[in-house]
């Protein structure tokens, strides 16, 4: 039972990764589409959930990897484990900054407004999905399968043999 219990916030955290990358493929489809033929009703609806997404459910998960993630990590001592987390940590203000302007864009485009300037929204899609994806490749290759290590040890150590 205590193993369950400790592997559900990997479990969700994983499942929100992939999640994620449906919604930034959704985004640079959308991006894509709207350079090549316009926005469509479609495109707005798609619009409206991505934004939701990456404004509610992306940034819980963000808040919940910084207390339940990453203290850990930075207390083991392994400084290319630090240095990679002080990384992530670095990226969610810098994916936080870039939310701040694509964020509305996204906004505006679901609600049938086309104030945005095209090239402002493409270049803004274009750096979210590179931080995305990098800091996402981070988190499975190295601190994910980490921290996953350390709640088995954790685990492990209080279970009688």
């Amino acid at each position: 039972m205590t193993t369950a219990t400790h592997a559900q916030p990997f479990q969700a955290l994983d499942a929100c990764h992939a999640q994620i990358q449906l919604h930034l493929f959704d985004l640079e489809r959308m991006a894509t589409h709207m350079e090549t033929a316009g926005l469509s009703d479609a495109d707005r609806k798609l619009a409206g959930e991505i934004q939701e997404f990456f404004s509610s459910t992306s940034r819980d998960h963000h808040a919940q990897e910084e207390t339940l993630v990453f203290p850990p990590l930075l207390a083991s001592g392994n400084e290319e484990l630090c240095n990679a987390v002080r990384t992530l940590q670095q990226d969610h203000g810098f994916i936080e900054e870039n939310w701040i302007e694509l964020g509305p864009q996204l906004s505006g485009i679901a609600q049938g407004n086309d104030w945005f300037d095209v090239a402002e929204f493409q270049h803004n899609v274009s750096l979210f999905l590179d931080l995305m994806d990098g800091h996402i490749a981070l988190e499975e290759s190295l601190i994910y399968p980490e921290s996953k290590m350390m709640w088995a040890e954790a685990v492990a150590k209080r279970i009688p043999r």
